[in-house]
Protein backbone atom coordinates (compact mmCIF):
# COMPACT_ATOMS: atom_id res chain seq x y z
CA UNK A 1 0.00 0.00 0.00
CA UNK A 2 1.52 3.41 -0.82
CA UNK A 3 1.81 5.91 2.68
CA UNK A 4 0.83 8.36 -0.09
CA UNK A 5 -2.81 7.07 0.17
CA UNK A 6 -3.97 9.12 2.78
CA UNK A 7 -3.50 12.24 0.98
CA UNK A 8 -1.32 11.58 -2.21
CA UNK A 9 1.20 14.32 -2.70
CA UNK A 10 4.72 14.87 -4.07
CA UNK A 11 7.52 13.24 -1.95
CA UNK A 12 10.79 14.55 -1.02
CA UNK A 13 12.95 11.62 -0.01
CA UNK A 14 16.40 11.46 0.75
CA UNK A 15 17.53 11.44 -2.50
CA UNK A 16 15.48 14.65 -3.31
CA UNK A 17 17.17 16.30 0.18
CA UNK A 18 20.48 15.36 -0.90
CA UNK A 19 19.99 16.81 -4.86
CA UNK A 20 18.30 19.79 -3.19
CA UNK A 21 21.34 20.08 -0.73
CA UNK A 22 23.85 20.08 -3.78
CA UNK A 23 21.96 22.48 -6.17
CA UNK A 24 22.07 24.55 -2.38
CA UNK A 25 26.00 24.65 -2.55
CA UNK A 26 25.93 26.99 -5.53
CA UNK A 27 22.73 28.65 -4.70
CA UNK A 28 22.71 30.86 -1.38
CA UNK A 29 19.07 31.74 -1.84
CA UNK A 30 17.91 27.97 -2.85
CA UNK A 31 19.47 27.11 0.40
CA UNK A 32 17.91 29.33 2.36
CA UNK A 33 14.33 28.20 0.53
CA UNK A 34 14.77 24.82 1.72
CA UNK A 35 14.73 24.42 5.09
CA UNK A 36 14.35 20.68 5.47
CA UNK A 37 18.20 20.10 4.22
CA UNK A 38 18.96 22.20 7.15
CA UNK A 39 16.63 19.41 9.33
CA UNK A 40 18.04 16.39 8.06
CA UNK A 41 21.71 17.50 8.89
CA UNK A 42 20.93 18.94 12.29
CA UNK A 43 19.44 14.97 13.17
CA UNK A 44 22.41 13.77 11.14
CA UNK A 45 24.15 15.59 13.79
CA UNK A 46 23.08 13.81 16.85
CA UNK A 47 25.15 11.18 17.18
CA UNK A 48 21.99 8.81 19.05
CA UNK A 49 19.64 9.54 16.14
CA UNK A 50 18.72 6.83 13.66
CA UNK A 51 16.32 7.58 11.40
CA UNK A 52 13.72 10.88 10.48
CA UNK A 53 10.82 10.80 8.56
CA UNK A 54 8.59 13.82 8.10
CA UNK A 55 5.04 14.38 6.67
CA UNK A 56 3.18 17.18 6.09
CA UNK A 57 -0.56 17.54 4.24
CA UNK A 58 -0.28 13.48 4.07
CA UNK A 59 2.50 13.64 1.89
CA UNK A 60 6.32 12.66 3.00
CA UNK A 61 9.08 15.54 3.22
CA UNK A 62 11.87 14.37 4.53
CA UNK A 63 12.58 10.52 5.23
CA UNK A 64 16.45 9.73 5.79
CA UNK A 65 18.40 6.93 7.81
CA UNK A 66 21.48 8.20 9.64
CA UNK A 67 22.65 5.28 11.09
CA UNK A 68 21.20 2.11 13.02
CA UNK A 69 18.06 -0.21 11.75
CA UNK A 70 17.20 2.08 8.37
CA UNK A 71 13.94 2.97 7.53
CA UNK A 72 12.13 -0.06 6.91
CA UNK A 73 12.95 -2.42 9.58
CA UNK A 74 10.84 -2.30 12.88
CA UNK A 75 13.01 -0.84 15.77
CA UNK A 76 11.94 -0.43 19.61
CA UNK A 77 10.14 2.14 20.35
CA UNK A 78 10.07 1.76 23.86
CA UNK A 79 7.39 3.74 25.95
CA UNK A 80 5.92 5.00 22.71
CA UNK A 81 4.34 1.52 23.10
CA UNK A 82 2.09 3.59 26.09
CA UNK A 83 0.28 5.81 23.31
CA UNK A 84 -0.56 2.72 21.29
CA UNK A 85 -2.16 1.25 24.17
CA UNK A 86 -3.73 4.17 25.14
CA UNK A 87 -5.45 4.48 21.24
CA UNK A 88 -6.31 0.66 22.04
CA UNK A 89 -8.52 2.07 25.25
CA UNK A 90 -10.47 4.54 22.76
CA UNK A 91 -10.67 1.27 20.38
CA UNK A 92 -11.97 -1.10 23.52
CA UNK A 93 -14.47 2.24 24.16
CA UNK A 94 -15.28 2.47 20.96
CA UNK A 95 -16.68 -0.83 20.82
CA UNK A 96 -18.80 -0.72 24.23
CA UNK A 97 -16.03 -3.33 25.98
CA UNK A 98 -15.41 -0.64 28.34
CA UNK A 99 -18.54 1.44 29.38
CA UNK A 100 -16.56 4.59 29.92
CA UNK A 101 -13.24 6.49 31.16
CA UNK A 102 -14.91 6.33 35.10
CA UNK A 103 -15.25 2.44 34.58
CA UNK A 104 -13.54 0.77 37.50
CA UNK A 105 -11.30 -2.66 37.51
CA UNK A 106 -13.81 -3.64 40.31
CA UNK A 107 -16.36 -2.92 37.19
CA UNK A 108 -14.73 -4.84 34.45
CA UNK A 109 -11.38 -6.98 35.64
CA UNK A 110 -12.52 -8.01 39.34
CA UNK A 111 -10.27 -11.43 38.43
CA UNK A 112 -7.26 -9.25 37.88
CA UNK A 113 -7.19 -7.76 41.32
CA UNK A 114 -5.27 -9.25 44.06
CA UNK A 115 -7.03 -10.57 47.59
CA UNK A 116 -4.01 -8.72 49.42
CA UNK A 117 -4.34 -5.70 47.45
CA UNK A 118 -5.35 -2.45 48.80
CA UNK A 119 -9.42 -1.78 48.93
CA UNK A 120 -9.01 1.29 46.70
CA UNK A 121 -7.06 -0.57 43.89
CA UNK A 122 -10.80 -1.65 43.14
CA UNK A 123 -11.83 1.88 43.00
CA UNK A 124 -8.97 2.88 40.01
CA UNK A 125 -10.59 3.90 37.22
CA UNK A 126 -9.42 3.45 33.19
CA UNK A 127 -8.71 6.74 33.07
CA UNK A 128 -6.46 6.65 36.43
CA UNK A 129 -4.60 4.14 34.56
CA UNK A 130 -4.39 5.95 31.02
CA UNK A 131 -3.06 8.93 32.45
CA UNK A 132 -1.09 7.33 35.46
CA UNK A 133 -2.84 9.10 38.46
CA UNK A 134 -3.76 5.38 39.85
CA UNK A 135 -1.77 6.68 42.79
CA UNK A 136 0.51 3.35 43.23
CA UNK A 137 4.34 3.48 43.49
CA UNK A 138 5.99 3.21 40.42
CA UNK A 139 7.29 0.52 38.69
CA UNK A 140 9.17 2.10 36.65
CA UNK A 141 12.76 3.80 36.95
CA UNK A 142 14.76 2.64 39.46
CA UNK A 143 12.05 0.00 40.85
CA UNK A 144 11.85 -1.70 37.25
CA UNK A 145 14.24 -4.36 37.19
CA UNK A 146 12.26 -6.15 40.67
CA UNK A 147 9.18 -5.41 39.17
CA UNK A 148 9.73 -7.98 35.29
CA UNK A 149 11.65 -9.65 38.21
CA UNK A 150 8.29 -10.76 40.02
CA UNK A 151 6.29 -14.01 39.29
CA UNK A 152 2.87 -11.78 38.33
CA UNK A 153 3.78 -8.35 36.87
CA UNK A 154 -0.18 -7.57 37.40
CA UNK A 155 -0.27 -8.28 41.00
CA UNK A 156 3.17 -6.34 41.35
CA UNK A 157 1.91 -3.54 40.51
CA UNK A 158 -1.72 -3.41 42.21
CA UNK A 159 0.20 -4.71 45.57
CA UNK A 160 2.23 -1.73 45.90
CA UNK A 161 1.25 0.90 48.38
CA UNK A 162 -0.77 3.80 47.58
CA UNK A 163 2.07 7.45 47.61
CA UNK A 164 -0.81 9.49 45.98
CA UNK A 165 -4.61 9.80 45.93
CA UNK A 166 -5.50 8.08 43.03
CA UNK A 167 -6.21 11.42 39.94
CA UNK A 168 -4.40 13.67 42.17
CA UNK A 169 -0.78 13.66 40.08
CA UNK A 170 0.97 11.62 37.85
CA UNK A 171 3.27 8.95 38.28
CA UNK A 172 5.10 7.52 35.43
CA UNK A 173 4.69 4.02 35.51
CA UNK A 174 4.76 1.24 33.06
CA UNK A 175 3.10 -0.80 35.72
CA UNK A 176 -0.18 1.30 35.17
CA UNK A 177 -0.41 0.36 31.68
CA UNK A 178 0.43 -2.94 31.64
CA UNK A 179 -2.53 -3.31 33.90
CA UNK A 180 -4.63 -1.42 31.54
CA UNK A 181 -3.06 -4.22 28.62
CA UNK A 182 -4.53 -6.33 31.00
CA UNK A 183 -7.93 -4.36 31.14
CA UNK A 184 -7.95 -4.71 27.37
CA UNK A 185 -7.45 -8.30 27.17
CA UNK A 186 -9.93 -9.40 29.84
CA UNK A 187 -12.87 -7.45 28.29
CA UNK A 188 -11.94 -8.47 24.88
CA UNK A 189 -10.94 -12.11 25.58
CA UNK A 190 -8.25 -11.16 23.14
CA UNK A 191 -4.04 -10.82 23.73
CA UNK A 192 -3.08 -7.28 23.50
CA UNK A 193 -0.54 -8.68 20.51
CA UNK A 194 -4.13 -9.17 18.78
CA UNK A 195 -6.30 -6.33 19.42
CA UNK A 196 -2.90 -4.27 18.60
CA UNK A 197 -2.69 -6.44 14.78
CA UNK A 198 -6.26 -5.97 14.70
CA UNK A 199 -7.09 -2.58 15.54
CA UNK A 200 -4.37 -0.67 14.62
CA UNK A 201 -1.71 -2.76 12.34
CA UNK A 202 -4.70 -4.27 9.99
CA UNK A 203 -6.32 -1.02 9.18
CA UNK A 204 -2.92 1.35 8.99
CA UNK A 205 -1.41 -1.66 6.78
CA UNK A 206 1.08 -1.59 9.54
CA UNK A 207 3.29 -4.69 10.89
CA UNK A 208 3.29 -4.77 14.58
CA UNK A 209 5.61 -7.80 15.60
CA UNK A 210 5.49 -9.87 18.60
CA UNK A 211 6.81 -8.76 21.65
CA UNK A 212 7.98 -9.51 25.50
CA UNK A 213 5.44 -11.27 27.90
CA UNK A 214 4.89 -11.73 31.35
CA UNK A 215 5.03 -14.65 33.34
CA UNK A 216 1.27 -14.78 32.80
CA UNK A 217 1.74 -14.94 28.95
CA UNK A 218 0.18 -10.80 28.64
CA UNK A 219 1.99 -8.79 26.50
CA UNK A 220 3.60 -6.11 28.12
CA UNK A 221 1.42 -2.80 28.29
CA UNK A 222 3.41 0.19 27.55
CA UNK A 223 6.88 -1.01 26.84
CA UNK A 224 8.78 -3.37 24.19
CA UNK A 225 6.79 -2.44 21.22
CA UNK A 226 8.37 -2.12 17.77
CA UNK A 227 7.52 -0.61 14.61
CA UNK A 228 9.04 0.89 11.57
CA UNK A 229 9.67 4.38 11.11
CA UNK A 230 6.85 4.34 8.69
CA UNK A 231 4.53 2.54 11.31
CA UNK A 232 5.36 5.71 13.49
CA UNK A 233 4.35 7.99 10.90
CA UNK A 234 1.33 6.83 9.80
CA UNK A 235 0.62 6.18 13.68
CA UNK A 236 0.50 10.04 14.44
CA UNK A 237 -1.19 10.72 10.94
CA UNK A 238 -3.95 8.46 12.19
CA UNK A 239 -4.56 11.46 14.93
CA UNK A 240 -3.78 13.83 12.87
CA UNK A 241 -7.01 12.92 10.79
CA UNK A 242 -9.30 12.40 13.73
CA UNK A 243 -9.37 8.69 13.56
CA UNK A 244 -9.43 8.12 10.27
CA UNK A 245 -7.70 5.89 7.67
CA UNK A 246 -8.78 5.09 4.20
CA UNK A 247 -12.22 6.50 4.84
CA UNK A 248 -12.45 4.34 7.79
CA UNK A 249 -13.06 5.38 11.64
CA UNK A 250 -9.99 3.46 13.30
CA UNK A 251 -10.51 5.64 16.50
CA UNK A 252 -13.51 7.45 16.97
CA UNK A 253 -13.57 11.41 16.64
CA UNK A 254 -14.71 11.69 20.09
CA UNK A 255 -11.34 9.61 21.67
CA UNK A 256 -8.75 11.60 19.70
CA UNK A 257 -9.86 14.81 20.77
CA UNK A 258 -10.23 14.08 24.39
CA UNK A 259 -6.37 12.29 24.03
CA UNK A 260 -4.98 15.26 22.78
CA UNK A 261 -6.82 17.30 25.88
CA UNK A 262 -4.37 18.35 29.18
CA UNK A 263 -5.31 15.92 31.94
CA UNK A 264 -2.13 16.32 34.08
CA UNK A 265 1.30 17.07 33.74
CA UNK A 266 4.68 15.34 33.89
CA UNK A 267 6.79 16.22 37.00
CA UNK A 268 10.12 15.59 34.98
CA UNK A 269 9.49 17.39 31.52
CA UNK A 270 6.48 19.89 33.03
CA UNK A 271 5.11 18.94 29.73
CA UNK A 272 0.58 18.32 30.14
CA UNK A 273 -0.51 14.54 29.45
CA UNK A 274 -3.41 13.75 27.69
CA UNK A 275 -5.01 10.47 27.38
CA UNK A 276 -1.14 8.69 26.41
CA UNK A 277 0.34 11.52 25.13
CA UNK A 278 2.44 14.34 26.27
CA UNK A 279 1.24 18.20 25.33
CA UNK A 280 3.06 21.08 24.24
CA UNK A 281 3.70 24.30 22.42
CA UNK A 282 6.12 26.20 20.41
CA UNK A 283 5.50 29.66 19.15
CA UNK A 284 1.93 29.24 19.48
CA UNK A 285 2.10 25.85 17.41
CA UNK A 286 0.40 23.47 20.01
CA UNK A 287 2.00 19.53 19.72
CA UNK A 288 1.25 16.16 20.89
CA UNK A 289 3.98 13.74 21.58
CA UNK A 290 5.00 9.83 22.34
CA UNK A 291 7.95 9.36 23.89
CA UNK A 292 10.29 6.30 24.37
CA UNK A 293 13.30 5.77 26.07
CA UNK A 294 16.56 6.75 24.36
CA UNK A 295 15.04 9.30 21.98
CA UNK A 296 12.04 7.23 20.35
CA UNK A 297 9.51 9.63 19.31
CA UNK A 298 5.79 10.25 17.69
CA UNK A 299 5.01 13.93 17.24
CA UNK A 300 2.29 15.73 15.57
CA UNK A 301 1.30 19.27 15.20
CA UNK A 302 -2.72 19.41 13.91
CA UNK A 303 -2.64 22.67 13.03
CA UNK A 304 0.34 22.32 10.33
CA UNK A 305 -0.90 19.13 9.44
CA UNK A 306 2.42 17.38 10.63
CA UNK A 307 3.63 14.36 11.83
CA UNK A 308 6.96 13.36 12.94
CA UNK A 309 8.79 10.31 13.80
CA UNK A 310 12.09 10.27 14.67
CA UNK A 311 13.91 6.81 16.45
CA UNK A 312 17.28 6.89 18.20
CA UNK A 313 20.00 4.33 19.67
CA UNK A 314 17.55 2.36 22.57
CA UNK A 315 20.48 1.88 25.04
CA UNK A 316 21.50 5.36 25.42
CA UNK A 317 19.31 7.23 27.68
CA UNK A 318 17.67 10.63 26.79
CA UNK A 319 17.05 13.00 29.46
CA UNK A 320 15.00 15.93 29.30
CA UNK A 321 18.18 18.30 30.12
CA UNK A 322 20.59 15.99 27.60
CA UNK A 323 19.58 14.42 24.61
CA UNK A 324 15.96 14.54 24.26
CA UNK A 325 16.47 18.31 25.10
CA UNK A 326 18.55 18.37 21.40
CA UNK A 327 15.19 16.68 20.08
CA UNK A 328 13.16 18.75 21.11
CA UNK A 329 15.23 21.86 20.16
CA UNK A 330 15.22 20.26 16.28
CA UNK A 331 11.79 20.20 16.71
CA UNK A 332 10.84 23.38 17.90
CA UNK A 333 13.83 25.29 16.15
CA UNK A 334 13.71 23.67 13.13
CA UNK A 335 11.09 21.27 11.89
CA UNK A 336 8.21 23.32 12.80
CA UNK A 337 9.48 26.73 11.47
CA UNK A 338 10.15 24.48 8.58
CA UNK A 339 6.85 23.29 8.49
CA UNK A 340 5.24 26.80 8.82
CA UNK A 341 7.66 28.42 5.77
CA UNK A 342 6.53 25.58 3.70
CA UNK A 343 2.77 26.01 4.49
CA UNK A 344 2.55 29.06 3.58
Amino acid sequence: MDFDKRNPGPRLTRRHVIATGCSALASPALAQSDPWTTVADQARSMDQCHALMVRQNGAEVLAESFRGPGLNRAAPVKSVSKTIVAALTGAALDRGEIPSMNTTLADIAPRLIPASADERVAALTVENLVTMQAGLERTSGGNYGGWISSRDWVADALTRPFVAQPGRRMLYSTGSFHILGAVLSTVSDKSLLVLARERLGAPLDIEIPAWTRDPQGRYLGGNEMALTLVGMARFGELYLANGQWNEKQVLSRDWVEKSLEPRTSSPFSGLAYGYGWFLGSTGGTKYALARGYGGQVICIAPELDLSIALTSDPTRPARSGGYFGDIMALIDNAIIPAARQTRL
